[in-house]
């Protein structure tokens, strides 16, 4: 008789609503064989942490393509240099955004599914990561809220992330960042699982058909919510270390750093799945 031994998926619990700490090898995580265990737990979670894995941008990439269809960052470019350094990251302004509360790929017709961050430079000061699960924040809502928030639309733009980062900028940089256009999308995505999450984030202009100054007070209330302690958590970063988050169910921004410290952070991600709905 032949005994097939199955490689079980190891983990421990940061915090009831966010995050667990994955304690398989990266021999095994390579393998694939926990792929479907770890689709399953990041849904819940929200943030997956691989202490010290270590893992190579060749061995990243690997790691990804288990978990659905690799997303390249760019033509012949499977990963994306978190850094200020212009040699390692041609385009840099592009991060001036991620110290406030976003998801990935809001204005795209479907958001990023996963992402992987790895750590090869340390900053020397501040840098942790934070995120934040939507999903659970949504589920703690009281029904008064829900009902009030279930049909609601929010413009969305990539040129209001600029004024939270640079209040007052040149006339040609803002109309370069709105020729990427505008996006209405709701306040709750219903996901095709049946579950619902916040559609929150920097790039929230305004309720749709809502007085500005009641659409300022929910948005910013909605947001305070969602990114509160029972939802939330910081990983300090240690070089080796890699962070998984569900990009359709979670929020994160970086804390800020010295910008001319080096902190080199690696990205992988997967294409969406869904659109936001």
């Amino acid at each position: 008789m032949t005994v097939l031994e199955t490689t079980r998926l190891k983990y421990e619990e940061i915090k009831p609503n966010i995050g667990a700490r994955v304690l398989n090898s990266k021999e095994e995580l390579l393998s694939g064989e926990l792929s479907a265990d770890i689709r399953e737990l990041i849904e819940r979670k929200g943030v997956l942490v691989f202490k010290q894995v270590h893992f190579t941008n060749e061995e990243q990439v690997a790691f990804t393509r288990t978990l659905g269809t690799f997303m390249p960052e760019g033509e012949g470019e499977d990963v994306f240099n978190i850094s200020l350094d212009p040699k390692l990251n041609a385009n840099k302004d592009y991060l001036k955004g991620s110290l406030f509360w976003h998801a990935d790929g809001t204005m795209n017709p479907l958001p990023i599914g996963y992402a992987i961050l790895s750590s090869r430079v340390l900053p020397t000061w501040g840098g942790n990561t934070e995120f934040c699960n939507t999903y659970a924040a949504y589920d703690a809502l009281d029904e008064e809220t829900k009902a009030k928030i279930a049909k609601l639309k929010v413009m969305h733009a990539a040129w209001n992330s600029v004024f939270y980062y640079e209040p007052e900028p040149s006339q040609a940089y803002l109309e370069a960042m709105m020729r990427i256009g505008n996006i209405e999308l709701p306040v709750v995505w219903t996901h095709k699982s049946g579950r619902k999450s916040l559609v929150l984030g920097c790039t929230a202009h305004h309720v749709v058909d809502m007085d500005w100054v009641e659409s300022a007070r929910l948005l910013n209330g909605l947001r305070e919510w969602a990114t509160s302690e029972p939802f939330h958590y910081a990983h300090e970063w240690e070089v080796g270390d890699a962070v998984m988050w569900d990009n359709t169910g979670t929020m994160h921004r970086a804390r800020p750093y010295d910008p001319d410290c080096g902190r080199l952070l690696v990205r992988t991600k997967t294409g969406g799945e869904e659109p936001i709905v």
